[in-house]
């Protein structure tokens, strides 16, 4: 399963937010891989918009196995004031978006039928 999501992080916090993912605790990916996410990145607009893309089993899964880890919630309270809404943990903001379009499938769908 391939998911993409959205979030926005605050203009003024922009550059934290980058220092920030630049070094991930170790523990931090170690718990990610563990939970299932796989081929995991974030791409930030200069406008705030944060897009992700995950590969995993089931997006609810994986999330649900990381709201179980310790450092999940250390993570998520340190990186909560970056985000425009402040109010819940970032993973829990998540806006997943429709896939419409996938070059490999498309091209898997033609050479199945010819």
């Amino acid at each position: 399963m391939r998911v993409c999501f959205r979030s926005s992080v605050q203009l003024a916090l922009f550059d934290e937010y980058r220092r920030r993912h630049a070094a991930v605790w170790p523990e931090m990916l170690h718990a990610l891989r563990e939970a299932g996410w796989h081929n995991y990145s974030l791409f930030l607009g200069e406008d705030g918009l944060l897009v992700g893309h995950v590969e995993c089993d089931d997006f609810e899964a994986v999330r649900a196995r990381m709201a179980l880890t310790e450092v999940n919630v250390r993570w998520q309270a340190e990186m909560a004031t970056l985000f425009e809404d402040s109010g819940q943990a970032p993973d829990e903001g998540f806006q997943v978006l429709e896939e419409v379009f996938n070059l490999d499938s498309q091209l898997a769908a033609h050479s199945s039928a010819g």
